[in-house]
């Protein structure tokens, strides 16, 4: 009795075994749908028998904005994103329902088939390591062939059943949720921005690079443009911005649209009131100018990066958990709405070349101007950490798309050097690029430009 009671206690730890085992080395299944590429996989189970799912975006770990039934639920990974007639129609403008329907069908059906791939290799995998792990308590058992067999099927009936309850059968359950996904958007339940994006854009000029983005692009705290627009001075664009330097040291037309406290949905995807003015999408404003380059600097305000200097200096420990909390809270925000932007671009016909800015390290040598601000070498630390993440969030945004990355870098030419790019805590507009800073600035975007092909 106590033998048969070790064996069944054996058997049901064999099949928890291999059921976790099943789960980390099934591999995540690869899917083409409206010429994107998704993975699908099981995230790590819950011990909550409903909730989100998860969605791996740019190094990011985001929750599903639908929930799933069951400990065991769908985990998505967006590797790729890619030009596409079936794209546009999720998410150019309505009008032709029935591409768009199209369009949703084969994303859904695209999503289903990989989970169940995903579920078929799962419940092969069970079966394999149950069988491997009781022929080996077995064997050390010595028993004889009979007894061994019987054990063998035993366990792996059981830890095939024990599998189909804890497993299979929530999985399969989450069919119907996959099936309400009805955009790439839709993945990470990324907020709807109003207004639409054009289909067909106007033949590119020859030369024509437009700048889209935040403070930074706008080079505040400069020496303000010699005839400036009502949008100019409404948005504090300067004669210091990357995108003036970028035309002096170049034979491009350059335009500079951006505008400060600029973020993705409020600024570049949708209107943005600024001085009393209520200023386009610049995004629409950029395409409808038919540039033949687009040079995209958005992030900062998304995540808040300001805000989260001044907090770093005014806490003791920045680096606590409701700090790292908010700051994770806005990078994900920012991932969303930053894939919004993506798909857009990638659903355009014949878009130009797009280039995406990274941001540059205010403080990337010595440290000590800022010390009497509270801001410690450890801070630094933390300082750089979110930096960092932010930073690659954009370049795998970027990458997924296939556009270029431009990396300015002010080594040697930090907040504390003798010869900062930036400029002062005490200045215009602290941390912000100086005119020499938008010089680098915009030497780095000529050569991501020239690499791509500008003439």
């Amino acid at each position: 009795m106590r033998k048969r009671i070790v064996d069944v206690v054996a058997v049901m730890v064999i099949a928890v075994i291999a059921i976790a085992v099943s789960l980390w080395l099934t591999p995540m299944q690869s899917v083409e749908a409206v010429g994107q590429t998704v993975r699908v996989g099981a995230a790590a189970p819950s011990m909550s028998w409903s909730g989100p799912g998860e969605v791996d975006l740019f190094g990011q770990k985001l929750d599903t904005a639908i929930d799933f039934p069951g400990p065991i639920r769908p985990r998505l990974e967006l590797t790729n994103l890619q030009l596409s007639s079936e794209l546009a129609d999720l998410v150019g403008p309505a009008g032709n329902d029935a591409a768009r329907k199209a369009a949703q069908d084969e994303l859904q059906n695209a999503l289903v088939d990989g989970w169940r791939r995903y579920l078929i290799i799962q419940i092969l995998i069970v079966a394999a390591v149950s069988l491997i792990l009781i022929g080996a308590v077995a064997g050390w058992q010595r028993r004889s062939r009979r007894a061994t067999i019987v054990m063998v099927v035993l366990g792996v009936v059981v830890a095939a059943a024990a599998n189909v309850g804890a497993v299979v059968v929530t999985a399969v359950n989450s069919v119907d949720q996959l099936r309400a996904i009805s955009s790439i958007e839709s993945l990470v339940g990324a907020a709807t921005v109003p207004g639409q994006m054009p289909r067909n854009l106007p033949s590119a000029k020859a030369g024509h690079v437009v700048v889209i983005g935040d403070s930074t692009a706008a080079g505040i705290g400069n020496p303000p443009l010699t005839n400036p627009t009502k949008d100019d001075s409404a948005c504090e664009r300067t004669s210091g911005a990357f995108a003036v330097a970028l035309g002096r040291a170049s034979n491009w037309q350059v335009t500079n649209l951006a505008c400060s406290s600029a973020t993705i949905r409020e600024g570049i995807l949708s209107r943005q009131e600024r001085g009393g003015e209520m200023l386009p999408p610049q995004l629409t404003t950029a395409l409808d100018a038919a540039p033949s380059a687009l040079i995209i600097s958005v992030g900062a305000n998304d995540v808040g990066w300001s805000h989260m200097i001044g907090l770093c200096a005014a806490l003791p420990d920045c680096g606590g958990k409701a700090s790292e909390a908010y700051f994770d809270q806005k990078l994900e925000s920012f991932a969303r709405d930053y894939l919004v932007l993506l798909t857009r671009l990638q659903a355009l016909k014949n878009p130009p070349k797009v280039i995406v800015n990274t941001y540059y390290d205010p403080l990337p040598d010595d440290t000590d101007c800022v010390a009497d601000l509270g801001i410690t070498d450890e801070k630094v630390k933390l300082l750089h950490g979110w930096l960092d993440k932010m930073n690659t969030v954009l370049e795998q945004g970027a990458d997924a798309a296939s556009f270029p990355i431009a990396k300015p870098s002010f080594a040697g030419h930090g907040l504390c050097s003798p010869d900062p790019f930036i400029q002062s805590i005490k200045g215009n507009a602290p941390l912000h690029p100086t005119t020499a800073g938008g010089l680098a600035i915009a030497l780095a975007d000529q050569a991501a430009l020239l690499a791509a092909g500008m003439r």
